[in-house]
């Protein structure tokens, strides 16, 4: 393991453990304190995470950068990962897009592949890099192909957006398989539309229902669409308006306006215009933006 000088960065007796020493958590809490005090960069790095976390000690988001600093700059790339994290957010230390991309850019070319797919994010939204959809695109794929079901689910994302589907498909079954309910609202969403596969509402409902019951928002609008239209399950606007009024608490702003809708028309719910005004006014706050009243021209 790689080792460096840690002690003026973990000092026994500062860092209070907020559970009791008999916890078996606690205890492997402490041992990375011991372990990173006596210079092993790995260590400080995962009690670094636990301090950011405030997983079985007191959280110490300062200390935690410090940390993770650290096992960085000593080739432990999760360190840089979680550190550019810290910076993209802006958790912890004042948030700068441009040290994050350097960060993730260093965890990449480490092996960590979740720092390729946070790369490609900051390549799409022009954050602390240009905007460069080709890097992008290129990142996310290389972060597919090494297992990382996030970057599965972005370069599908990409594909669609440039008009292939069909190819799409792949990517968002992968992301999906791995865990990632973005992608799994995603494949349910091209079911739902027969882009790129047969269409199968049924088939859409199933992911639909997996990715919002997992807490996704857009996917409990894109169920609600199906009950509302009656695409490969009953036709239920009650049901409907049921997950509408779900993906809205979730701030998903066009399930504020779809809720809207059916209280406007009295289709599942009691017709009640002024409800209808506020769920549209929610929606676009939340960014729908055909929610938001047109502009007079002058």
């Amino acid at each position: 393991m790689q080792r460096t000088t840690w002690s003026r960065l973990v000092v026994p007796g500062l860092i209070a453990l907020a559970f009791g020493a008999c916890h078996p958590e606690t205890r492997e809490a402490m041992r990375l304190r011991d372990a990173c005090e006596a210079g092993d960069a790995e260590a400080c790095t995962g009690f670094g995470l636990r301090l950011l976390a405030g997983q079985h000690v007191l959280r110490d988001r300062a200390r935690a950068a410090e940390l993770l600093r650290g096992g960085c700059d000593a080739g432990v790339v999760e360190g840089c990962v979680r550190l550019g994290g810290m910076y993209d957010e802006g958790t912890g230390v004042a948030g700068n897009d441009t040290v994050a991309s350097g960060l993730y850019d260093r965890a990449c070319r480490g092996g960590a592949l979740e720092g390729c797919t946070r790369l490609g994010v900051l390549y799409l939204a022009g954050e602390g890099v240009a905007v460069d959809t080709a890097r992008a695109a290129t990142l996310f794929e290389q972060a597919c192909g090494g297992g990382d079901a996030a970057g599965c689910s972005r370069a599908g994302s990409l594909l669609v957006v440039s008009g292939d589907p069909g190819r799409a498909l792949d990517y968002f079954q992968r992301a999906c398989d791995g865990g990632v309910m973005s992608g799994c609202t995603e494949l349910g969403r091209l079911y739902a539309t027969g882009s790129g596969v047969a269409q199968d509402g049924a088939r859409a409902a199933t992911l639909l229902d997996q990715a919002c019951e997992a807490g996704e928002a857009a996917a409990c609008f894109h169920l609600g669409d199906l009950h509302a239209t009656g695409n490969g399950v009953a036709r239920e606007f009650e049901r409907a308006a049921e997950l509408y009024r779900t993906s809205c608490n979730r701030g998903y702003g066009e399930g504020c306006y779809a809720l809207g809708v059916l209280h406007q028309d009295g289709a599942g719910v009691p017709r009640h215009p002024a409800r209808a005004a506020a769920l549209f006014s929610r929606a676009c706050e939340l960014g729908y933006a055909a929610a938001c009243p047109a502009e007079s021209e002058s």
